[in-house]
């Protein structure tokens, strides 16, 4: 068991009141941690969700109680989940509930939860070297894990590694080698794109404007310009008859009528749009872009926050293009949950001075020692091939739910990457939000956790270590819940 600070005794005062209250705290934590360390061997049994008190149950309701009086309120919250325990692609809840997890907290645990290779690099490490910082001396971790990064990445050429903390960390660092090396000002993002909630990162961001309201100005210079999102083309056309006109924008209209391509630094693209929907461009865009950025001396940004370690079946999902970006970021799955993100970049822009760009946490001994066995499981497992073998099993199933539910507009997605967007009607298009909203809670309910992205789209991004039966049991439920918001 871990150890706990319990109070020796409960003394009497004039705060007795406040005192209790403590005391009572620390039994709940006492009696959490001794039901989820009695559960730890159990949990290995479970083989499908299993909801014993109608979620969310009493214990979650008095967590949420409480941090609803604590914790910032832009914090939203998809479910009235309370996790104390996950282990593999299943999740427990502190009523006892146990989940099939299909969001991975937001694509982070790709090698499922507390993978033992990796729970146990986190102890060996934590007990050698919890802290070296990294902007005033050397660590073995940070050498051996980015010649192991860089030699996995595509690009037959030089890259050097800046490690930070998050993918938004990692967007902002991205940023500034753009800038730096190209001397130039400009940026150009996309309408629908998130790269962070940090000043710079969130002046790329556009997935919706309560991301951005009243934080005005934000970092100037930056041009959004329409995505690929040929489901809802902001241009009104039908692919393929439409010439891509989305990359003619670019060079038709923003560098002869808005800007100088002489004078933007770069151009950062999600190679499959994460939080605006799980949009997959058709096969011409991302080619198309590293052409104009080839064109005009940009550099090109891939953001792989999301997409990246596997998630699509490759390492990046550029590589289904075969298309090797400039700078690549990094972050999410990298460190099995652990805090941690990189921007790779080929070696020559990465060409400024001492002092130029630091921190004090990044590659941390331990989240790296997390992250090198990451990549060990990732290759030994196979995992990879298994993201797009059960991956694509799924998108099929989700494929033939259309035939049979008129809420379901578009599937779309490579690997264990699916999107799944809501309509009310199919000719117009109009947002099924509330739908959408409704069938996240009723599979909450049958014990399957999925997110939202976008207005009114399902992101499904179970662990890859997903077996093509776990994969089919959250089909099924995904159905039965759909079934109901359906009538």
């Amino acid at each position: 068991m871990s150890p706990l600070l319990v109070p020796s005794k409960v003394t009497c005062s004039a705060n007795a009141e406040q005192d209790l209250r403590r005391a009572l705290c620390w039994i709940g934590f006492l009696i959490v941690d001794l039901r989820c360390h009695r559960g730890l061997k159990q949990m290995k049994l479970v083989t499908r969700p299993t909801i014993i008190v109608e979620p969310p149950g009493p214990k979650a309701k008095e967590i949420m109680r409480r941090d609803e009086k604590l914790t910032s309120p832009s914090l939203t919250r998809t479910a009235p989940l309370v996790g104390v325990r996950a282990e593999g692609v299943w999740v427990e809840d502190i009523d006892g509930n146990v989940y099939l997890d299909f969001g991975s907290g937001i694509a982070v645990v790709n090698v499922g939860h507390c993978h033992k290779k990796v729970v146990e690099a986190i102890k060996r490490q934590a007990e050698t070297c919890d802290h070296i910082n990294s902007c005033d001396y050397f660590t073995v971790p940070q050498v051996q894990y980015a010649e192991k990064l860089l030699a996995m990445l595509p690009g037959d050429f030089p890259k050097r590694v800046f490690f930070g903390n998050s993918g938004a960390e990692a967007v902002e660092c991205a940023i500034k080698i753009a800038k730096w090396h190209s001397r130039k000002s400009y940026l150009i993002a996309f309408i629908g794109a998130f790269h962070g909630r940090t000043m710079g990162a969130l002046s790329l961001t556009s997935t919706s404007t309560s991301a951005r309201k009243f934080y005005f100005p934000m970092m100037p210079g930056v041009m959004h310009v329409p995505y690929a999102y040929c489901y809802r083309c902001l241009y009104k056309q039908n692919y393929p008859d439409c010439g891509m006109w989305c990359l003619g924008y670019i060079e038709d209209v923003v560098f002869k009528k808005l800007i100088s391509p002489d004078e933007v630094a770069g151009l950062i693209v999600e190679p499959i749009q994460g939080a605006g929907g799980y949009i997959v461009p058709p096969k011409e865009f991302l080619p198309g872009l590293r052409r104009i950025c080839d064109t005009n001396d940009m550099i090109m940004i891939a953001d792989e926050v999301q997409t990246g370690f596997g998630r699509t079946g490759r390492m990046t999902c550029f590589e289904h293009w075969n298309v090797i970006p400039d700078i690549i970021v990094m972050s999410k799955a990298i460190a099995g949950g652990l805090p941690m993100g990189a921007c790779v970049s080929k070696a020559d822009l990465m060409d400024w001075g001492p002092t130029s760009h630091e921190n004090t946490l990044g590659a941390n001994p331990i989240v790296v020692a997390a992250a090198l066995a990451v990549l060990d499981v990732l290759l030994e497992e196979r995992l990879m091939e298994n993201a797009e073998k059960v991956g694509g099993y799924m998108l099929k199933r989700f494929e033939e739910m259309m035939d049979q539910y008129d809420l379901i507009g578009d599937v779309r997605g490579k690997g264990m990457m699916v999107g799944i967007e809501f309509v009310k009607d199919r000719e117009t298009k109009e947002y099924a939000t509330e739908e959408r909203d409704d069938l996240i809670l009723e599979t909450f309910k049958r014990g399957l956790l999925i997110l939202g992205a976008g207005p009114s789209s399902i992101r499904l991004a179970p662990p890859l270590i997903t077996t093509m039966d776990q994969a089919d049991i959250g089909v099924r439920i995904f159905e039965e819940a759909l079934r109901t918001v359906s009538k």
